[in-house]
């Protein structure tokens, strides 16, 4: 059985992260206590402006920390040359690279940089190792085109096969999937969930695609301006109730049966739902919500006979039952007209 825990990848103990200039020094976080472990995709998630992008930079070495220990491999990240960390760690950022004059190839065989020196002379392994990347990536057959061909989401399938021949243990992503369509993004994710497993690497990724993160990462980043960063498996997460720290005192809240955020719902009425259906239970209860109602259970309301009653048999037979009189309804269309009709207020 594979001991995932003991690959720790990067480490870090009373981390504090911000800038420094010459006459002021802007914290954003202090304290933090993080381990990164080969063969786990990792998701970040936070509001805007919560230090993502920073701790990304940090962890990245492409910004010191102000105070704390941050050790890769073992090994304080400020003890490696620049040369050693492009073999160590792989960068994906948000902004769309200026490649677009070098092929596919030529622009993932710059990966292979920090092996070949500055000539850049490729052998025949490292065009093996780039072959592997395009296969791996699945935009092999996009090898011989320009960048500037590409769709948004090829274009990040490059940029991840770029970070994979360097051959470096940790990856880090600044919103890989920002831009790109709902197709795309679940590729991306799956890629690097894939890369993860497959390849041992640590992946990181900071990402505002919430419900795709909980089903495709193996652990979660909580990082919000009063909390900190919180961090541990998926489930973990979700169950502790630790999601519900990332928007406080907002009229949203997590969802913990569907894994994702929704409004508040501040009903007016109540209506007890009747169907054995959890799929039309879940649809019928949103559609319900954006009216004013709190859908209650039918086996915990015996007391609340003058409650409206609610019948859902399927998308086309539905029942209304309210005050001794019964409405038919054979589409939710036609539900919400005769809601807004018997409630009209």
């Amino acid at each position: 059985m594979r001991n995932i825990t003991s690959n720790i990848i990067i480490e870090a103990k009373g981390l504090n992260i911000g800038y420094k200039s010459r006459k002021t020094t802007t914290t954003i976080h202090t304290g933090l206590d993080f381990k990164l472990f080969g063969g786990q995709l990792t998701c970040m998630l936070g509001p805007n402006g919560t230090g993502k992008s920073t701790l990304l930079r940090t962890v990245s070495a492409s910004q010191p920390p102000l105070e704390g220990s941050l050790r890769l491999l073992g090994k304080s990240i400020s003890e490696y040359s620049e040369k050693e960390l492009s073999r160590h760690v792989g960068l994906v950022l948000t902004e769309k690279t200026n490649a677009g004059g070098l092929t596919v190839r030529q622009l993932v065989g710059l990966g292979r940089q920090p092996h070949t020196g500055f000539f850049g002379r490729l052998s025949k392994q490292d065009e093996m190792i780039i072959d592997y990347a395009l296969e791996a990536t699945g935009i092999s057959h996009k090898a011989d085109e320009y960048t500037s061909q590409l769709s948004d989401g090829e274009r990040q399938k490059a940029m991840i096969a770029k970070a994979l021949v360097q051959e470096c243990p940790l990856i880090l992503l600044d919103e890989p999937t920002a831009f790109l369509d709902a197709v795309s993004k679940m590729e991306i994710m799956t890629l690097l969930h894939r890369l993860a497993h497959k390849e041992g690497k640590a992946i990181l990724m900071s990402t505002h695609d919430i419900e795709q993160a909980l089903v495709m990462a193996d652990s979660i980043w909580l990082l919000t301006p009063h909390k900190g960063l919180s961090y541990g498996t998926t489930e973990d997460i979700i169950l502790s109730g630790k999601m519900d720290t990332l928007f406080p005192g907002s009229d949203i809240s997590f969802d913990l049966l569907h894994g994702g955020f929704s409004p508040t719902v501040k009903g007016k009425r109540s209506i007890i739902l009747y169907t054995d259906n959890q799929i039309l239970r879940h649809w019928t209860q949103n559609a319900l919500n954006r009216y004013g109602f709190l859908c209650m259970e039918s086996d915990s309301v015996l007391e609340y006979t003058k409650l409206p009653e609610l019948h859902i048999y399927s998308p086309t037979n539905i029942i209304l039952k309210y005050k001794e009189n019964s409405y038919n309804a054979s589409s939710f269309a036609q539900l919400i007209e005769i809601i807004e009709d018997v409630f009209h207020e």
